[in-house]
């Protein structure tokens, strides 16, 4: 158990390396004034980033989801495998269940994760430069928020988090069970990685597809505030005024960057877990297939 949780970690950590940028991009385009938009999608988003605030740019607000990374393994596929293990019976419908409990309960450090890695995306950008030096790192910022706004602060967008997590995990467990039992990962079978890489793949677009326009709110409520100036009174006056001033195309905004991240997030993840149980167990064989330390993403997928 210890052996699989470190490998989660680690595979977690190469999945975050590569996926932040995608993050970041999603962001910028998910809260930008749609008066004055700075980017004109996806691809322009990446370059302006690059050529205004060099490659680094691309990185702002890595320290809080690698913060909160060992946790969330620990909490996910704790509650998952637990989860699951009481249910009986390894269902489809069971995955499911084990998945979103899993994803509810991951949201206690979801929420202030995500909370201080949006902040720090956004510092320093179009209407929040005022702000450029206003946190120092993502742990100075959700010590700064905690001071001013307490433990609400921090847990800002928590009900809308709670409500794109628990049906996104579920998802997630459900396509990842259904892709490996589909493509038959045995663990003699010389084109393992492949399949557990496609699967992982497919598995965190699928649950992003699932529950995205939650998260185009969860990221406004978040950003909320930060210009020193309140927008919305909740999730449903947010969802209200959003459609009302930019249509139906708001929810999916930032889509894109969102599904190109997905996929090789999840393909290192994997990658990265099985060479590492690969080379702890000196074993000839790989593992077989079985839902194994991922990071969603949400909020992480």
């Amino acid at each position: 158990m210890a052996l699989d949780f470190l490998a989660g970690c680690v595979g977690g950590a190469a999945g975050v390396l590569v996926g932040h940028p995608f993050d970041t991009v999603k962001v910028r385009l998910q809260v930008q004034n749609v008066e004055k938009p700075l980017y004109r999608g996806t691809f322009h988003c990446f370059q302006s980033i690059i050529k205004q605030e060099s490659a680094f740019g691309l990185y702002k607000g890595i320290g809080s989801p690698m913060m909160g990374l060992t946790f969330i393994n620990a909490l996910v596929f704790g509650v998952q495998g637990n989860t699951l293990r009481a249910l009986g019976k390894d269902t489809p419908l069971n995955q499911f269940l084990a998945g979103s409990a899993a994803g509810a309960i991951q949201c206690i450090i979801c929420c202030p994760m995500e909370l201080a890695k949006t902040r720090m995306q956004l510092q320093g950008t179009g209407e929040y430069k005022q702000k450029t030096k206003n946190y120092k790192n993502s742990l100075d910022c959700l010590i700064k928020i905690y001071q001013k706004e307490g433990l609400r602060g921090i847990n800002r967008g928590m009900v809308s988090t709670f409500i794109r997590e628990t049906p996104s995990f579920g998802f997630y467990f459900l396509t990842y069970d259904c892709m490996t039992r589909y493509l038959g990962c045995e663990a003699e079978d010389s084109y393992v990685i492949p399949k557990l890489l496609f699967s992982g793949g497919m598995s965190g677009i699928v649950s992003w597809l699932s529950t995205y326009p939650m998260d185009v709110i969860k990221s406004r409520l978040q950003a909320d505030g930060v210009g020193g100036v309140t927008q919305y009174k909740g999730i449903m006056d947010c969802v209200r005024k959003s459609y009302h001033e930019e249509g139906w195309r708001v929810f999916t905004r930032g889509l894109t960057s969102t599904l190109l991240r997905a996929f090789p997030v999840n393909a290192a993840t994997f990658a990265t877990v099985t060479v590492f149980l690969m080379y702890m167990r000196s074993e000839d064989n790989i593992p077989e297939c079985e839902p194994g330390p991922v990071i969603h993403q949400p909020s992480n997928l």
